[in-house]
């Protein structure tokens, strides 16, 4: 056996005369390292490294942009300067989260923080650099993109939960929404509760029903608000990718989601081949695409607690569908492969609370398109 001193010895000798041990590594197995980085500004400074490695950078299969800053539209018109406040009272500012998500079309991708007193001809240089796609467009073998937008598109009070995924192909397909007024976290060493207690709370001493005070208190108000924000910002996430789509025929599953993880947009392979064979609908001077008339199943619960001790106040699951469509877990599903949608949306404790509350009684409502 050699020893170590040999090695670096051999080593020395060999970067003397201009040999480089990474050569020895096949492509295929530089490619599994750029997969597991996936990172797209890590992977564009790696295309920089070498003639090998720019070659070998577009084929990745597997690839995750970070959007740092999301500029609306007008920004460049009035003034607006990126990256303000947030509206935090949703019932007093709902007109305000409404327009914020409609006039956010993620306008663009910058990987620089600074920039931004350049003036108006920096800051359209920065929308034809800097956007996704542009980002995007020197990979041509990606299959799995996920996008991660730098905040969430609803904002809620303080100690409110509210978490959603939604479903599109040209038009939207199905939309899960779990919400709830107050989570108190289990104290360390507390004991969970028994599973009888557990499905006591999943089935309630009202059979599930809705008490008056959810109509009068402004809680069904409230639900209302989270469903049409949380729609309106996962039509305005699928209008992003429109360009995305056409300029990357092999992708086959796309998830647009936020660094707090509030919630994700998610195209699959059927998903995006209906969206480059279908033309989409956009909402009118609205940014984003146009949401179908729907039926919803609302179920709730004033208090429900998870085995791990979690008490969530308020606990509402809302499962969306357009109007017409049997399922809307994704094309041609039907409501088994929905039930399952719903059942695996989410995980950890949400999850549980999704089971708990999917034994409750249900009611339906039904809303225009928009």
């Amino acid at each position: 056996m050699q020893s170590k001193h040999r090695i670096f010895a051999e080593d020395l000798l060999l970067a003397a005369e201009g040999e480089d041990h990474f050569d020895r590594i096949p492509d295929s197995l530089v490619l599994i390292i750029f997969n597991k980085l996936a990172d797209a500004r890590s992977l564009g400074r790696c295309s920089a490294v070498s003639r090998r490695f720019n070659a070998l950078v577009p084929l990745v299969d597997d690839a995750c942009l970070r959007i740092d800053r999301v500029i609306p539209a007008d920004a460049a018109c009035d003034g607006l300067a990126p990256g303000g406040p947030r509206p935090r009272a949703v019932l007093s500012h709902l007109l305000k989260a409404m327009l914020q998500a409609v006039l956010k079309p993620f306008a663009h991708c910058d990987a620089k923080s600074g920039g931004a007193h350049g003036g108006k001809h920096a800051h359209a240089q920065q929308l034809q650099h800097h956007s996704p796609a542009q980002v995007l467009k020197n990979f041509s073998s990606i299959r799995n993109l996920r996008m991660e937008l730098p905040v969430s598109d609803v904002g809620t009070d303080d100690g409110v939960v509210l978490k959603w995924k939604a479903v599109f192909g040209t038009t939207l397909q199905s939309c899960v929404i779990l919400g709830g007024t107050k989570v108190e976290r289990a104290a360390a060493g507390s004991m969970p509760p028994s599973p009888a207690a557990a499905e006591s709370e999943a089935t309630g001493d009202d059979s599930g029903g809705i008490p008056e005070s959810f109509y009068t208190n402004g809680g069904l108000k409230l639900r209302v608000v989270w469903t049409i924000s949380s729609l309106i910002a996962a039509a305005t996430r699928h209008y992003l990718l429109r360009e995305i789509v056409k300029e990357h025929p092999t992708l086959e599953h796309v998830a647009l989601t936020d660094a707090q993880g509030q919630g994700t947009l998610a195209m699959a392979a059927d998903q995006l081949r209906e969206f480059r064979d279908k033309p989409l609908a956009a909402a009118a001077a609205a940014n984003r695409t146009q949401v179908p008339a729907c039926n919803m199943k609302l179920r709730y619960a004033p208090v429900l607690e998870l085995s791990d001790g979690t008490r969530i106040h308020g606990a509402t699951l809302v499962v969306i569908k357009p109007v017409g469509e049997a399922g809307g877990g994704g094309v041609g599903a039907g409501r088994k492969e929905l039930d399952e949608f719903v059942a695996d949306t989410f995980d950890g404790p949400f999850r549980e609370a999704v089971a708990v509350l999917s034994k409750r009684r249900t009611y339906l409502l039904e809303m225009n398109g928009f």
